[in-house]
């Protein structure tokens, strides 16, 4: 831009290239890189914290190197090549980093992620890595949750399993790079992202799940009723609250879809269960079972299911499950989550004894609803919390 000059009301054109696609826009001199990313281009995933360049929530990548978005005049970027947090990957084709601050949990509120995404990367790219210096190397991002620990582990994760370099970032162009105040000139925008796939087979993270739930519930139903209901994985899936069986493809394995609904994070997941122990004589079964949705959310985990004859006819039965969450639905506090699983198993436990009594599956609309369920929730825990 040397050599060109433009009046302190007016606006001058901004040709670069952002995620792999080219952009024109017009741009007042003194835009900020970072406004121009958030409020022209929708590109939301650049945070914004202290506008000083100290906190390293907006950092990006400029012609391959890391950058502050927020000290950087849009206008001296002319030409230039930026890649942001949403250029890393996409849902359904994440970078390793993505994926490796999945599996350490390495975010709480998530406000630093994108420019600890940015900022690993830019690291591990230069070829500069060091274990002995990664604390300091990555001090440059300041994280609100200190959280610390996970995204150091995600970072080591990915530079072990990648010794000969980082893969380079996706480029995806997501399908918000279009203006949203005018004075734009982009490429169509392309199709929204199909769904992932359901996974073709059932993998168990390592580490400790994000939730463990145990809960045990009195039926009235007799326990050759109850054994009925779980020894039909259709009928089984119906007292799931909001899932349903798509397929059954054999050998043990079923197709199956969920939606849940808590607050705000409103989630449909494709998955796959994998009936790995049925025990009709000890009424004994195990299940493993994973899913995805199409914003990155992602479920693990290993349930059990025991049922016990009472000496009055009933029948007891226990679930528990080792429960592993990635995603938006992982936003939720671990104790909340852990409420929440155990209010949808009681649920669960009162539609397995409707089906055993009526001998058919359940109505989909009976029971409370999922928000109802995290609102019961949060206020059992508020009542704990203050004694009432």
């Amino acid at each position: 831009m040397s050599g060109r000059h433009v009046a302190a009301d007016a606006t001058t054109d901004l040709t670069l290239t952002v995620n792999g696609r080219e952009t024109t826009l017009a741009v007042a001199p003194r835009t900020t890189l970072s406004d121009v990313l958030r409020d022209r281009l929708g590109l939301t995933g650049t945070h914004v914290g202290c506008e000083h360049g100290v906190c390293g929530m907006c950092t990006v990548l400029v012609d391959g190197e890391a950058a502050r978005a927020c000290l950087l005049f849009a206008v001296q970027c002319e030409g230039a090549e930026i890649t942001t947090v949403e250029g890393l990957g996409s849902a359904g084709d994440q970078h390793p980093l993505q994926r490796a601050f999945s599996h350490h949990h390495a975010l709480q509120c998530g406000f630093c992620t994108p420019g600890m995404l940015m900022s690993g990367y830019d690291l591990l790219a230069g070829g500069t890595y060091d274990e002995g210096t990664l604390a300091q190397d990555m001090s440059g991002v300041l994280c609100r949750c200190t959280g610390y620990r996970g995204i150091l582990a995600a970072v080591a994760d990915v530079a072990a399993t990648h010794p000969d370099g980082v893969p380079a970032p996706r480029a995806a162009v997501p399908a918000a790079l279009v203006g949203r105040v005018g004075g734009v000139s982009a490429g169509p925008v392309p199709e929204t992202e199909e769904a992932p796939e359901a996974p073709a087979q059932v993998t168990v993270p390592s580490g400790p799940p994000t939730v463990t739930v145990d809960v045990e519930e009195a039926l009235t139903s007799p326990i050759d009723d109850v054994w009925a209901v779980l020894a039909d994985f259709e009928r089984l899936a119906a007292c799931l609250p909001g899932a349903r069986m798509t397929a059954d493809l054999g050998n043990d394995h079923y197709r199956g879809a969920a939606k849940v609904a808590l607050g705000p994070v409103a989630l449909a997941f494709d998955g796959l269960a994998h009936v790995v122990e049925h025990d009709p004589g000890e009424h004994v079964m195990r299940v493993l079972a994973q899913g995805a949705d199409r914003g990155g959310s992602s479920t693990h985990a290993v349930i059990r299911l025991a049922a016990h004859a009472t000496d009055v006819g009933g029948t007891t039965l226990r679930a528990g499950a080792d429960v592993h969450l990635s995603g938006r639905i992982a936003q939720f506090g671990r104790a909340l989550a852990g409420d929440v699983s155990r209010r949808l198993f009681e649920q669960f436990a009162a539609a397995v004894d409707e089906a055993a009594r009526t001998g058919e599956a359940p109505h989909p609309s009976s029971g409370p609803g999922p928000l109802r369920l995290l609102l019961t929730a949060i206020r059992a825990r508020l009542r704990g919390a203050f004694g009432r």
